[in-house]
């Protein structure tokens, strides 16, 4: 199966002694760079809602973006975003077979990269899949990637032979791959806290564990997706009753008292 996960607006740039792999997408990248470095200090601040430190931080990374980029210059994707769903991918401490098998299944969904493999050099940046960049394609960053990343899930469906597709990617990233244009089952697996009543998602869990969700599908080569029901990491369990086919509920008494760092 293949499995798609968000990035991270945090980036680690620690030094990795590791091979990389060029981006699919590297040349829209860099047209979406040019589109950007139009954009004023006020026009940054807008579109990403940032604040003018933040709008500085990404005029400079967009001036400083390289079409051709040097090694020093790149981190390997999946190493390089630091974020809650990182922190449960934990992609540091996988060792060389497992990211053998993650450069064939597990994607990264990008607002610039479009589609990212975990070894994939990325240069710094910040533009979320859901910031309304104008360009030829329209007036949103859905419409510039169009069906480009469902039929490059596709493709790469083939080249690993599957039909499935898990989702542990947040929705606005997910909604750039067009279901229409998409030949995968698609598993979207929900965590969800019981807080005494209802249960509820809450995000900040969700997020590491939809990244630990991915680990596990790595870690454990997975090709079945009933596979999916044996994940237990955080305390969370398979619940049947509020599950779906496509959308299994994982289940777990809320962590009051608890660290960050003990949740998953």
């Amino acid at each position: 199966m293949l499995v798609v996960i968000s990035p991270a607006k945090r980036l680690d740039w620690a030094e990795r002694d590791t091979d990389t792999s060029t981006p699919a997408f590297q040349a829209d990248a860099a047209r979406l760079v040019r589109t950007a470095r139009n954009l004023t200090l006020a026009d940054l601040q807008k579109l990403m809602h940032i604040s003018p430190d933040l709008a500085r931080l990404s005029r400079d990374r967009f001036r400083d973006f390289a079409d051709e980029p040097d090694a020093d210059m790149t981190r390997p994707a999946a190493l390089a975003f630091a974020g809650d769903t990182y922190l449960g991918l934990e992609a540091g401490s996988l060792d060389g077979d497992e990211l053998t098998w993650a450069q064939g299944h597990l994607r990264i969904l990008s607002g610039l990269y479009g589609l990212l493999r975990p070894l994939d050099a990325i240069q710094p940046y910040r533009l979320e899949m859901g910031s309304r960049l104008k360009t030829r394609r329209g007036g949103s960053l859905y419409d510039y990637w169009g069906d480009q990343l469902s039929e490059a899930l596709n493709a790469q469906g083939e080249t690993v032979a599957t039909g499935v597709l898990v989702n542990c990617a947040s929705q606005e990233y997910f909604t750039a791959v067009v279901a229409k244009s998409l030949k995968l089952r698609v598993i979207t697996p929900v965590f969800m806290e019981d807080k005494g009543d209802t249960p509820k998602i809450v995000s900040f869990y969700a997020k590491r564990a939809r990244g630990a969700m991915a680990r596990f599908i790595v870690q454990n080569r997975l090709v079945d997706p009933a596979a999916l029901a044996d994940f237990d990491t955080g305390g969370y369990v398979y619940n049947p009753e509020l599950s779906a086919p496509e959308r299994p509920v994982f289940l777990r008494p809320y962590p009051v008292g608890t660290s960050a760092s003990a949740v998953a």
